[in-house]
C-alpha cells in the first residue's frame, strides 16, 4: 500500500464512503460521521438514495437526543451526501461495503468501486461470514483490502471484527486498529476463516437454540432467558437471530455449512420461517413477535 495513504497513523479518514444505504450501511455512516468525518452513501437508485439519507439523518438526530454527541445536526448532517454513482467514491480515502451476504453481489460491487478508487485508498468488506481472501482474489489490489465488521445496531454495539485477508497489508492492520478505537471501539482482530470468530461462535449457539425450540426443549423465551441469566448474555441466541434477520442467519449458516461441515446445517424451523417471510424484527415476526 502507497506510503501516500494520509491516515496510515489510525486517525480516521476525513472523507469515507459507504456502499449500501440499508440498515448496516447507514449505522456505519452514522459512526463516521458522528465522528467528524465527511461520509458519502452510494446507493442502486435514487428512491434508495432519499432512503440512506433519511436513515443516517434520523440516526444522528437520536445521538443528539442521547447526549452521545454535542454536535450541531445541521452541521453534522451538512457532512453526509447520497448519490448513485460509484464515480463519487474517486477522493473517498476509505470505502466500506455493506451489500448484502450474496457472494455475485459482493464482488461485482467490490470490483466496482475499487475501479473508482484512488490507488492508494482502502476498500473494506462488512461481510460476517464470506471469506476475505477470496473476495480479495477478485481485486486489483488485494493488499489496501480487509474485512471491517460492524455489528447491529451500529451506534449501540463497541465491537468491530477486522478481518485479515492472505494478501492484507500489515500496515493496513495496523491502522484499521486505530480507526476502531477512534470511533469508540474494541477491535477483535482474526485471520480470515469461515464465519471468523463472531458469526462462527454465535451462529453455532443460535442453531443448536432453534433445534431446542423444533423439538419442544423449551419455548424462544425460556432458552433466551437460560443464556441471559445464566452465563450472562446481553440478548438471548433467538432474540438476537430476531435482531439479525432470520434470512440473514440463514445465509451465514449455509455457508458454514458448506465449508465447515453437517454442524452447521440450518434447521427445518428456520428454512420455514425464512420461506414464509418471518424474518425476525424487520417483519415484525420471527421467533418472536416484535
Amino acid at each position: 500500500m502507497s506510503e501516500a495513504t494520509n491516515f496510515i497513523d489510525g486517525a480516521l479518514p476525513a472523507k469515507m464512503g459507504v456502499l449500501g444505504g440499508g440498515r448496516m450501511g447507514a449505522g456505519i455512516a452514522h459512526a463516521f460521521l458522528i465522528k467528524g468525518c465527511d461520509v458519502l452513501v452510494v446507493e442502486r437508485d435514487e428512491a434508495s438514495a432519499i432512503a440512506a439519507r433519511e436513515r443516517v439523518e434520523a440516526a444522528a438526530a437520536k445521538s443528539i437526543e442521547r447526549g452521545a454527541t454535542d454536535a450541531n445536526l445541521g452541521e453534522m448532517t451538512s457532512r453526509l451526501s447520497v448519490s448513485v454513482d460509484y464515480a463519487a467514491f474517486a477522493d473517498r480515502q476509505l470505502v466500506i461495503e455493506a451489500v448484502p451476504e450474496i457472494w455475485d453481489l459482493k464482488v461485482s460491487s467490490l470490483q466496482a468501486v475499487e475501479e473508482s478508487l484512488a490507488q492508494d485508498a482502502v476498500l473494506a468488506s462488512n461481510t460476517s461470514s464470506l471469506s476475505v481472501s477470496g473476495l480479495a482474489e477478485k481485486l486489483a489490489r488485494p493488499e489496501n483490502f480487509l474485512g471491517l465488521h460492524f455489528f447491529n445496531p451500529v451506534p449501540a454495539s463497541t465491537l468491530i471484527e477486522v478481518v485479515i485477508g492472505k494478501q492484507t497489508s500489515p500496515q493496513l492492520v495496523d491502522a484499521s486498529r486505530g480507526w476502531v478505537e477512534a470511533l469508540g471501539k474494541t477491535a477483535v482482530v482474526v485471520n480470515d476463516a469461515p464465519g471468523f470468530a463472531s458469526s462462527r461462535l454465535g451462529v453455532a449457539i443460535a442453531l443448536e437454540a432453534m433445534r431446542m425450540v423444533e423439538e419442544g426443549v423449551a419455548s424462544a423465551e425460556d432458552i433466551d432467558n437460560a443464556m441471559v441469566l445464566g452465563y450472562k448474555h446481553p440478548t438471548g441466541p433467538l432474540k438476537t437471530t430476531d435482531i439479525v434477520g432470520l434470512d440473514v442467519r440463514l445465509g451465514i449458516a449455509e455457508y458454514l455449512h458448506e465449508t465447515l461441515g453437517d454442524r452447521f446445517a440450518p434447521p427445518q424451523i428456520l428454512k420455514d420461517l425464512v420461506a414464509e417471510g418471518k424474518l425476525g424484527r424487520k417483519t415484525g415476526q420471527g421467533f418472536y413477535t416484535w
